[in-house]
C-alpha cells in the first residue's frame, strides 16, 4: 500500500442520524465523515438519499462490521459483494474493517470477537483479506479491537500478530487509540511498548472516544467524552505517525454538539502540534 497517495482528510466524526442537522450546520468544522457500511446495505430509498446527500457535501470513508476476516470458514461472498458495491459508490480514499471474527458456522455472533494470536490464525486472515482485495480495489485498512480474554494458545503478542498480518497483506492500520488504552489498562501492558512493536508507517487512520468503567474493567462503549489519558495516546501516535485522518466515534449518551466540536478541536490541535514538532501530555 502506497500511503503517500492517500489524501490527508483531517478530523471528522462517525456519522449518526442524531448528529445529522448539527453536522450540516457545522460543515466548515468537520473535515470528513465515516459511515458505517452496514447501515446502507439493502437500504431503503430514504437511506440511499441520505448517503447521496452526505457524499455531495463531505469526503466519506466506509467502515464495515461483518467481513469477519478472522473466520476460518471464509468470506461471505454475498456480503462482500454488497460491501464492494457500496465502496465503489462512495469512492473513499480507503475503507476499513476489524482484526476479528463476527461469524461462526454462518451465524452472526453479535460482537467483534478476538482470535488467538497464532500462525494458523494469520493464515486465515491472509486468505480472507486476499479475497476481499481481489474484489475491492480501494485500499483496505484494519482496526484493532478490545478483548476480554487472553488466549493461552496464543503464540505471539497482539502487536506481533497485527504486524505480521499487515506485512503479509499490505494493508494499512486503523489504530483505535481508545481500544489500545483500554486493553493496556485491563491487561496491564504499556501502550507505548505496543506502539514500539507495530509498523507505525502503516497507520492510516485513528478512532478515538472516551472509555467507560464497568466494574473493574474499562470497556469501549462509545458513550463518553475522551479523557486525558486517551488524548495522551492520541498525541503520542500523532507525534510518531503520518496520520491521514482521525474519527471521533460516539454512539450513545449523546452530548450537546458543542462538546463534539470541542473534541474535534482538541484533535486538530494535537495533530498540528505533532506536525510542527511540539508535544506535551494533555
Amino acid at each position: 500500500m502506497n500511503l503517500e497517495k492517500l489524501a490527508k482528510l483531517g478530523i471528522g466524526i462517525g456519522f449518526r442520524e442524531r448528529f445529522r442537522a448539527d453536522i450540516f450546520l457545522n460543515q466548515d468544522l468537520i473535515d470528513f465523515l465515516e459511515i458505517t457500511t452496514d447501515h446502507y446495505l439493502d437500504a431503503n430509498p430514504q437511506k440511499k438519499d441520505e448517503l447521496k446527500l452526505l457524499k455531495a457535501h463531505f469526503p466519506l470513508i466506509s467502515h464495515s462490521l461483518e467481513l469477519s476476516l478472522g473466520s476460518a470458514e471464509g468470506i461471505d461472498e454475498e456480503y462482500l459483494e454488497k460491501v464492494a458495491e457500496l465502496v465503489e459508490f462512495v469512492n473513499p480514499q480507503w475503507f476499513s474493517d476489524h482484526i476479528c471474527f463476527t461469524k461462526s458456522g454462518g451465524v452472526k455472533i453479535g460482537h467483534l470477537a478476538p482470535v488467538p494470536y497464532t500462525k494458523e490464525a494469520i493464515k486465515v486472515f491472509v486468505r480472507n483479506i486476499s479475497k476481499v482485495k481481489q474484489r475491492v480495489k480501494t485500499p483496505l485498512i484494519l482496526e484493532n479491537i478490545t478483548y476480554l480474554v487472553n488466549f493461552p494458545s496464543s503464540e505471539m503478542s497482539e502487536a506481533a500478530f497485527i504486524k505480521t498480518i499487515l506485512d503479509e497483506t499490505d494493508c494499512g492500520l486503523l489504530l483505535d487509540v481508545t481500544n489500545l488504552y483500554i486493553n493496556s489498562r485491563n491487561f496491564g501492558f504499556d501502550w507505548r511498548k505496543f506502539l514500539d512493536e507495530i509498523p507505525l508507517e502503516r497507520v492510516v487512520q485513528l478512532h478515538f472516544v472516551g472509555s467507560h468503567k464497568h466494574g473493574k474493567r474499562l470497556i469501549d462503549a462509545h458513550a463518553n467524552k475522551t479523557e486525558a489519558e486517551i488524548w495522551n495516546v492520541f498525541a503520542e501516535v500523532a507525534k510518531r505517525c503520518d496520520i491521514k485522518g482521525a474519527i471521533l466515534e460516539r454512539d450513545e449518551n449523546f452530548p450537546p454538539f458543542t462538546e463534539i466540536l470541542e473534541e474535534i478541536k482538541t484533535a486538530h490541535c494535537l495533530m498540528k502540534n505533532a506536525n510542527i514538532g511540539e508535544f506535551s501530555a494533555v
